[in-house]
């Protein structure tokens, strides 16, 4: 009787390790296989070099495109987070049309990316504006505001009313309320959606495609570099991507997730 659950210990952990290898097995394949020669397809494991990465550095095309995918992220995460917060807001101020504004946040990320992106498409050209990374902005904050908006409603609506209602009786005004109450409880919470939405935004390639101009971002380059066949490059680049989306999870587990906690229990 006491082995039984030990066994079933044993084997949930079995499984557990196997999907997991399963998983996340093929991510770190090209982050491996990106510090050793690579001739026609195949990885020469006994010859370890830094080259590819020494040639990435040096091309302006894949900084070019860096650049441009950090300024669409940035500013896509400084609209995402203040319209987000603001939505939020309005919702859990129990006004009339909430179930219609979720609709409206919603529906552009739970629709495909590329009918997301054949929308704003259409939408750019009736009103002439031009593609550009002011059009790329746009798209990936249509497509990340529900997220944030997601990720701040819930953190408002298990915060206590009582923080509101006693900030009130000591003679505080509706601005002092919200600059010393409501918004330090939802710091976390708007921390937590600009990573994701940076995150988002930082792979976001469909959308990008049908609403980019001449400037391209760092997934889309990287989407051209694969249509003409696989080389080391992509293999570096790929490898940078993954090792810079584990550095945000590592930023999020590490300062976000006790931030949350604490926050909770105060």
């Amino acid at each position: 009787m006491i082995a039984l659950p030990r066994l079933s210990t044993v084997m949930l952990a079995a499984i557990t390790a196997l999907v997991a290898v399963l998983l996340y097995s093929p991510l770190f394949v090209p982050i491996v296989s990106s510090f050793f020669i690579t001739a026609h397809g195949d990885v020469d494991w006994a010859s370890p070099t830094l080259s590819t990465y020494e040639t990435l550095a040096g091309n302006q095309e894949i900084l070019a495109a860096l650049r441009a995918t950090l300024l669409v992220g940035v500013c896509t995460v400084i609209l995402s987070v203040t319209g987000g917060t603001l939505l939020a807001l309005y919702y859990h101020g129990r006004r009339a049309g909430r179930s219609a504004l979720q609709f409206i946040i919603f529906l552009p990320f739970l629709m495909p990316p590329i009918i997301s992106g054949l929308a704003l498409l259409i939408f750019f050209r009736e009103v002439g504006l031009e593609r550009s990374l002011v059009t790329v902005v746009i798209g990936h904050t249509v497509f990340v505001l529900a997220i944030v908006y997601r990720t701040v409603l819930t953190r408002l609506q298990s915060m206590s009313p009582t923080l509101v209602e006693a900030s009130y009786d000591l003679g505080a005004t509706r601005w002092q309320t919200f600059w010393r109450v409501i918004l330090p409880n939802l710091s976390s919470a708007m921390i937590g959606g600009a990573i994701l939405a940076f995150a988002l935004s930082f792979d976001e390639t469909m959308i990008t495609i049908l609403v980019t101009g001449t400037r391209s971002t760092l997934p889309v380059r990287l989407w051209a570099m694969m249509r003409l066949g696989f080389s080391p490059d992509i293999n570096a680049l790929v490898a940078l991507i993954l090792l810079f989306t584990i550095l945000l999870c590592v930023v999020a587990a590490r300062f976000l997730i006790p931030r949350q906690v604490a926050t909770q229990r105060s």
